[in-house]
């Protein structure tokens, strides 16, 4: 009972018409962009200055989902050494490399079932796209250190406050 009333409380908490300020047509439109993302499963990008709200913009949509019951899952991509991100993301096994002592689940299985937030995806380096891009299509992932794939169903929303960087990149192909 007391997960289900906490669960219940954690919804309230993010249900965007009382954490978003504002009546504004803009603001209205965006209620609505919001909105068709809760009843979908699709992939979504945010993007905004840093302080905008992002994060709770995609704990909004999360929390508000047919997902709500599953975990959400935040990394912030700027935070994750190059060298360590495939681990992070995928997980690895033990013996992979030196210091990987026991298995370990990555955040896509993490967020099996629920939501996966890639904060600051711009700083993600373009090594590891392959492997995510698999991640989307396939719904599957290779811990490092292992050839057996994974399945995992998760959401992905990603975030950036580089839009215009982002936007370039993907005219020039380099994302």
């Amino acid at each position: 009972k007391e997960i289900v009333s906490l669960r219940s409380e954690v919804q309230k908490k993010y249900s965007y018409q009382n954490t978003i300020v504002g009546n504004s047509p803009a603001t209205q439109s965006f209620f609505g962009l919001i909105e068709k993302a809760t009843r979908t499963n699709i992939s979504v990008t945010i993007t905004g200055e840093t302080g905008t709200g992002k994060e709770l913009v995609a704990k909004a949509i999360h929390y508000n989902s047919s997902r709500a019951q599953k975990p959400f899952i935040a990394v912030n991509m700027a935070a994750i050494p190059k060298e360590l991100t495939e681990s992070e993301l995928f997980g690895h096994e033990k013996g992979a490399f030196t210091g990987a002592n026991y298995r370990r689940i990555g955040k896509f299985e993490e967020a099996h079932g629920g939501t996966l937030f890639l904060d600051e995806i711009t700083e993600m380096d373009i090594s590891i796209q392959a492997k995510l891009l698999r991640a989307l299509q396939e719904k599957e992932i290779v811990r490092v250190g292992s050839n057996k794939p994974v399945k995992t169903d998760c959401r992905i929303i990603v975030a950036t406050n580089q839009n215009d960087i982002l936007h370039r990149a993907i005219s020039k192909g380099t994302y």
